[in-house]
């Protein structure tokens, strides 16, 4: 085996717990503590540089080391403007528990560009359009120049553009040296050498008692030689995602669905960051659904954020999870008019050179995704939103569009059968979900694609129910919808239901039972998704940019809602 194969074979298996502490009879000297109120008992030292860092974007291993290079990974908006960073966190590997006061400290070297160790109370949360920025404090070096940045995890009222509470710069003596982050009380520490180059009246940032850490480049590469915890008393250890530990509920909804047809999926969309951190949500997760869809891990700026560089580290764990634990993946997205990075976007397309280097392009994107996730997928959105966004029925002008013409979309599932001849594939939408020109087009899209030789197996009908009095599906109008699709021979999916609690719980939730006991009883209906776990993840932005906090969901804070209860009536719980 190669280096790199070697530090793989020596860190632990990603999903499991983990508790890699070393004790050692040295107390650290803490800022601003006397002599009685210093922490007393052993010193435990945490090695954090041989945990497992293999889901993380942009970090490799490096002999005894770790190698850091940017990956240019951002968040765009609907429109395709903004970008917000959004810099990676290991999530599926190792963080800390059992922590009060602290010392990290790390060696970050070979510098091109920058270099950032960011230390975090929690990991971010992650939305289809922006990140909302957790409490802790970030490194960046850039020559002998350090920047000290320290959020405070306040929701922000535009969250692409979080505010620091402490921003700072310092000039460093000597770059190379470790730098160092210490927590004692209500205040921060940073070192560089074991020298104080900066004290923060901010140590009460770090609340939650765990930390995680992300290492991070926006231009260049670094190397990280080593990279420390301690803490004076305490249990300071380290742990693995805490989804590891969830088991699916014989009692859970899948286990219902299985019970009175077997085969239907009960699914859900998830993120990463609450799978790694959340028990709640995990539990609630692996207990009750046998299918997911990753949020947003397999779009296209998640993946491929640069042309012709891949990113999968995230969409792989969140797929390794779903195989040990027996859930069923669906793929979201390959053809899309968002989530797209810029190289993507901005495809040249006003000639036919220019549209044939294009295709290929896009076509090479294809092949590499569909490849990798081979054999991993149940199924897989080849096509998603293709009409336009005004509910009407004339395709959206997007690059697909623009490289390939109308008939993209044969295009792409020939793509995608060539790759993986196995995945079903499906045409997903949102507005189609009752009867009317937008869900006739959608069936006429869907059939002409396979008339041209495409392999489209069926539709997505989204489900979304933002306004009870305009977007309600009723059981009539849903049954008629199936059965139209099924008279052609197409599946369908209830692929993003989620439902407003606007006019009440109870209305809420009787919406919720009614799509999911109308697909649960047709034939031409083989799973049902909701999209998203628990309302404490439920975040979305108004006309204004400011963050609102949505209640939509089966769960909210950890406890069922009566959504849940209805669904579980649904399928005969």
């Amino acid at each position: 085996m190669g280096d790199v194969e070697v530090q793989m074979e020596r860190r632990h298996h990603h999903w499991a717990r983990t508790a890699s502490v070393a004790a050692v009879g040295i107390l650290f000297a803490l800022a601003g503590c006397t002599a009685s109120d210093r922490p007393t008992g052993p010193v435990t030292v945490v090695d954090l540089l041989h945990q497992d860092w293999r889901h993380v974007v942009g970090v490799d291993a490096d002999g005894d080391g770790l190698r850091v290079a940017a990956t240019g990974r951002s968040i765009v908006e609907q429109d395709g403007g903004g970008g917000q960073s959004d810099p990676p966190v290991d999530l599926a590997g190792a963080h800390l528990v059992g922590v009060r006061d602290f010392t990290l400290r790390a060696s970050l070297t070979d510098v091109t560009g920058d270099a950032t160790l960011s230390v975090l109370d929690g990991p971010p949360v992650i939305a289809d359009e922006f990140r909302i920025e957790p409490a802790g404090v970030r490194l960046t070096r850039r020559g002998d120049d350090l920047r000290i940045t320290v959020f405070d995890g306040t929701r922000e009222h535009d969250p692409t553009d979080p505010q620091p509470v402490a921003d700072e710069d310092v000039t460093l003596h000597d770059p190379d040296a470790a730098l160092g982050v210490r927590r004692s009380g209500d205040r921060l520490e940073v070192t560089s050498g074991g020298r104080a180059v900066a004290s923060l009246p901010h140590g009460d940032v770090f609340g939650s008692g765990e930390l995680w850490l992300g290492l991070s480049s926006d231009d260049g590469s670094f190397r990280v030689g080593s990279l420390t915890a301690s803490q004076t008393g305490g249990s300071l250890a380290t742990a693995g995602p805490v989804a590891a530990e969830a088991e699916p509920s014989d009692r859970g909804l899948q286990a219902l669905a299985s019970s009175g047809r077997p085969g239907f999926r009960i699914g859900a969309a998830v993120a990463l960051g609450p799978l790694a951190s959340d028990t709640e949500y995990a539990r609630a997760f692996v207990g009750n659904f046998g299918a997911l869809t990753p949020e947003n891990a397999i779009k296209p700026q998640a993946l491929a954020p640069r042309q012709g560089e891949y990113t999968f580290a995230e969409a792989d764990a969140i797929l390794d999870l779903a195989t040990e634990k027996g859930i069923a993946v669906h793929g979201h997205t390959i053809a899309f008019s968002e989530a797209m990075p810029e190289w993507m976007r901005e495809l040249p397309t006003g000639s036919p050179q220019q549209r044939h280097d294009s295709a290929d392009a896009l076509l090479d994107y294809l092949t590499a995704v569909v490849t990798h996730f081979r054999g991993r997928l149940d199924s897989l959105d080849v096509v998603n939103e293709p009409f336009d966004v005004d509910q009407g029925t004339d395709l959206q002008r997007n690059v697909w569009y623009r490289v390939f013409g109308p008939t993209y979309p044969t295009v792409v599932s020939k793509a995608v059968h060539d790759a993986d001849p196995e995945v079903r594939q499906f045409i997903n939408e949102n507005g189609a979900d009752v009867p009317g020109p937008r869900q006739d087009a959608l069936r006429r899209l869907a059939l002409d694609t396979n008339a041209q030789g495409g392999h489209i197996d069926g539709v997505g009908l989204q489900a979304h129910v933002y306004d009870l009095d305009t977007d309600a599906v009723s059981s009539e109008d849903l049954t008629t919808t199936l059965d139209s699709f099924e008279r052609v021979g197409l599946l369908v999916r209830i692929s993003e239901n989620d439902v407003t609690d606007s006019a009440g719980p109870e209305a809420q939730a009787q919406q919720y039972a009614t799509v999911l006991g109308t697909c649960f009883r047709s034939a031409a209906c083989v799973s049902w998704t909701t999209w998203g776990i628990d309302d404490r993840y439920d975040w979305w932005t108004d006309e204004d940019g400011a963050l609102q906090h949505g209640h939509d969901l089966l769960f909210d804070d950890g406890e069922p809602t009566p959504a849940y209860e209805a669904v579980r009536a649904a399928l005969g719980g």
